[in-house]
């Protein structure tokens, strides 16, 4: 049997949890206040 199949969805599963777990970090930084006292508009 070849498994380059399963292989590839692995990898693709792998990279599509790494950016979810990223994506929640980001928002959570967005919510908290700490995020906004260090804000500065780009002029």
């Amino acid at each position: 049997m070849d498994y380059t199949t399963f292989i590839v969805c692995g990898i693709v599963l792998i990279i599509f949890l790494v950016v979810n777990f990223r994506n929640k970090k980001k928002s959570k930084e967005r919510k908290s206040r700490k995020f906004m006292s260090n804000y500065k508009r780009k002029e």
